[in-house]
C-alpha cells in the first residue's frame, strides 16, 4: 500500500483479498440460510460450508472432518488448551513467548511456562525437563507474532513424544499461513489454530484442526455443530471467504516469500545504516520474511509510534502501557532483551500489499522520527 498511508502492520491484520470479499458476498445476501436446516436453501449453505472445509483441509494437510470452524484464533487456542485439560486433567505446558491466547489459558489452569532462547525459540532442554507423564497438553507457536521467530515444530514434537506418550501437541499457527507450508507442520501436531484475517480473510472466523483421536471438551455447547466440538450456527460467509484467502495465500507463497524478504531486507538495511544503535531483534535466518522487528536504543516506542502515525506509517510496538508506565513485551523479556533496547522496540510487518514505495516511505519516516526523539532527549 503506497500513497498517503503506508501500512506495515500486517502481523496485526492484513487487508482482505478482493477474491475473498467476492466469495463471501452471496452468503451475506441471497444465500443466507442456516447450514443446519433441512430445506434446499439450507442444503446449499451446507454444501458451501463443506466445500470450504475441504479447501482448508487441503492447504493444511489434514482430513476435512478434522477442521473445526471457530470465531478466530483466540477461540481456537483457548479451545485447544482448556478443552484438553478440562477433559483429561493433567498439566499444560507452553513457552514463555506464546501469544496471550495460549499463555493466559495455560496460566489459568496453573500449567508450566518454559523459557525461550535469545532468538525466541523455545528452550528444548527446558521443555524436556518440563514434560513428563503428567503432561497432557503442550502448546508451542509455529511463528512468533511479535518477533517472527520460526519454531522447529519437528524438534519440539520429538521432545514432547519422548517425554509423554499421552500429551497432545498444539501449535498456534496464526502467523504461519502466509509464510509456512502448513502441510509440513501438521504431521507433527495434534491441534493447530489459524485466524483468517492474518492471511487476507475476514475477522471473526478461524480454525482449530483437531486430529482424529484427539479428544477435548468444547468451550461452546448447545447445538452440537462441528461434530460436537464447537456449537453455534456456522459463519458460512466467513468460512467461504477464509477458504478462498487461504487457497490464494498457499498458491502465491513461494513467489511472495522471495519478493517480501527482499523488501524487508532493504528496509531494515537502510534504517540500520542511517541510524546508530539500532539492531534486528532476531536474525533473518530464524524468522519469517514479513517480520522486521527492531530494537532502537535510547527512545520510547510510544513516542516513536506517535510520530510514525503522524507521518502516515502504520506500525506497532512490542510493549504495553501498564498503569502509565511502559512495560517491556513479555516476549522480549523472555528472550532476555535489556530494557535499554526493549523500550524502543517496533514491529514493522510486511505483507501481500507492501510495495517498494512503502519501504522508501517507511525508511524516511522512521529515521526522521528517531532522530527527532533523540534530539529532543538531549
Amino acid at each position: 500500500m503506497s500513497g498517503e498511508l503506508t501500512y506495515l502492520d500486517h502481523a496485526a491484520s492484513t487487508p482482505m483479498r478482493r477474491e475473498a470479499i467476492d466469495a463471501m458476498l452471496p452468503f451475506l445476501d441471497q444465500q443466507f440460510a442456516n447450514p443446519n436446516g433441512s430445506h434446499r436453501f439450507a442444503r446449499q449453505a451446507r454444501a458451501a460450508l463443506d466445500d470450504a472445509r475441504e479447501v482448508v483441509a487441503d492447504v493444511i494437510g489434514c482430513r476435512p472432518g478434522e477442521v473445526v470452524f471457530t470465531g478466530g484464533g483466540t477461540e481456537a487456542d483457548n479451545t485447544a488448551v482448556l478443552g484438553v485439560i478440562s477433559l483429561r486433567g493433567g498439566v499444560a505446558v507452553c513457552s514463555a513467548a506464546e501469544h496471550h491466547a495460549v499463555l493466559h489459558a495455560v496460566e489459568q489452569v496453573k500449567g508450566t511456562v518454559v523459557g525461550v532462547e535469545p532468538n525466541g525459540h523455545i528452550d528444548l532442554d527446558a521443555l524436556a525437563t518440563a514434560v513428563d507423564d503428567r503432561t497432557t497438553l503442550v502448546s508451542v507457536m509455529a511463528v512468533n507474532n511479535e518477533v517472527g521467530t520460526i519454531t522447529d515444530i519437528a524438534a519440539v514434537a520429538e521432545v514432547v513424544r519422548r517425554g509423554s506418550s499421552a500429551a497432545s501437541l498444539h501449535t498456534d499457527a496464526v502467523q504461519g499461513a502466509c509464510w509456512l507450508d502448513l502441510r509440513a507442520v501438521m504431521p507433527h501436531v495434534d491441534l493447530m489454530a489459524l485466524s483468517a484475517h492474518k492471511f487476507g480473510g475476514p475477522k471473526g472466523i478461524g480454525v482449530l484442526v483437531v486430529r482424529q483421536g484427539t479428544e477435548l471438551h468444547p468451550l461452546l455447547v448447545g447445538g452440537g455443530q462441528e461434530r460436537e466440538r464447537r456449537s453455534g450456527t456456522q459463519n458460512v460467509a466467513g468460512a467461504v471467504a477464509m477458504a478462498e484467502a487461504l487457497r490464494l495465500a498457499d498458491a502465491e507463497r513461494a513467489a511472495e516469500l522471495v519478493r517480501i524478504a527482499a523488501l524487508r531486507d532493504r528496509m531494515v538495511d537502510l534504517i540500520v545504516a542511517a541510524l546508530p544503535d539500532v539492531r534486528e531483534t532476531v536474525d533473518r535466518a530464524h524468522k519469517v520474511a514479513g517480520s522486521a522487528h527492531l530494537c532502537i536504543a535510547d527512545i520510547e516506542n510510544e513516542a516513536l509510534l506517535f510520530l510514525l502515525d503522524e507521518g502516515g506509517v502504520c506500525a506497532s510496538a512490542a510493549s504495553a502501557c501498564a498503569a502509565g508506565a511502559m512495560e517491556p513485551s513479555h516476549v522480549l523479556a523472555a528472550m532476555g532483551v535489556e530494557r535499554q533496547w526493549s523500550n524502543g522496540a517496533v514491529r514493522l510487518s510486511l505483507g501481500r500489499t507492501t510495495t517498494d514505495a512503502d519501504v522508501d516511505r517507511a525508511v524516511e519516516v522512521v529515521t526522521a522520527a528517531v532522530r527527532r526523539i533523540r534530539e529532543f532527549r538531549r
